[in-house]
């Protein structure tokens, strides 16, 4: 009896903890929930040229990329480097930070220049296109998931090792779910108004044509909110990562930006919240593509322009 008794308490105290590491898990996924948003966005992008019957295989593909990034490389470096170098973190954000900012810049100079094949028909993707296209969503989602993690990371922090480590595995496995079912109701939804438009309800069919005709448009918007929130991910990385808690390099930019915010928001009423973060968001976005700009010059405009000068004048 005493040993059943034992077994009874321990029973409880693993319920508990695995309550606890739920609860946490709960708390630390919506802190993240910005990023996830912005995940969500960024990543039907990459499949606008993409055969129908192949959107779902890159989704899959996507998504257990997303799942390596988090396990295999995310979560070790993050609970590592928190225990023994913390002070690294910021830099490695930064560096990810940097690199989104290139990628949203580089999304809009190549819709400026006209450098960009979006006009090919989805069944002109070749597998090594294809590759290259699952490379680079992937390469994306690693710096997003890093930033999603390491919020998570932060709001646990105080959690003993063994409870952050289930805790993020948990918070890596509820956030590629979301995200990439998400991702693939959206690019499936056109085939879902295919069907719809088939049917012999009058209802069904108004309803299947029109998702078939706004599907475009709706993949259209997201492409745009993907490079914004390229531009805005990775400008607020740079800004909170320069000055967070007044222990950064640069403190100045993020408490200016936060002071002013809070002023919004305390001076907008009802509205002050949704005003505030539009402000801070603002900000984000435009040292993003100020920073993207500025690597992209490096990387292709000067590059470009010097083999122009370089070039020999035929007569």
């Amino acid at each position: 009896m005493g040993l059943l008794d034992d077994i009874a308490a321990l029973a409880k105290l693993a319920a508990a903890s695995i309550d606890d590491v739920g609860a946490a898990a709960g708390r630390a996924t919506a802190k993240a929930a910005g990023v996830v948003v912005d995940d969500t966005a960024v990543t039907p992008q990459y499949l606008r040229s993409v055969a129908a019957q192949r959107e779902l295989p890159i989704v899959k593909k996507i998504a257990i990329g997303s799942i390596r990034n988090k396990l295999i490389f995310i979560l070790p470096a993050a609970l590592l480097l928190s225990q023994f170098l913390p002070w690294l973190l910021p830099i490695i954000l930064m560096i990810g930070g940097t690199y989104l900012a290139y990628e949203g810049a580089e999304k809009i100079w190549h819709k400026v220049s006209g450098h960009h094949d979006a006009d090919l028909p989805a069944t002109e993707v070749s597998p090594e296109a294809e590759k290259k296209m699952i490379a680079g969503a992937i390469r994306t989602d690693l710096i997003l998931s890093a930033e999603i993690m390491v919020i998570a990371l932060a709001e646990v922090a105080s959690e003993p090792f063994w409870s952050r480590l289930a805790i993020l595995v948990v918070v890596a496995f509820v956030i590629t779910i979301i995200v990439y079912g998400i991702v693939a109701a959206i690019v499936k939804m056109d085939d879902v108004g295919l069907r719809l438009a088939q049917r012999d309800s009058g209802f069904s069919k108004s309803l299947g044509r029109g998702l078939v005709k706004a599907m475009p448009r709706v993949l259209a918007v997201i492409s745009v909110v993907g490079t914004i929130a390229m531009l805005w991910v990775g400008g607020h990385i740079l800004l909170v990562n320069l000055g967070a808690d007044g222990t950064g390099w640069l403190p100045g930019p993020y408490e200016w930006v936060h002071h002013l915010e809070v002023a919004i928001h305390d001076a907008t009423g009802v509205f002050g919240g949704t005003l505030g973060w539009l402000f801070n968001t603002l900000c984000s976005a435009v040292v993003g593509l100020v920073v993207g700009a500025v690597v992209v010059a490096v990387l292709h405009l000067l590059p470009s322009r010097k083999k122009k000068e370089e070039e020999p004048v035929s007569h």
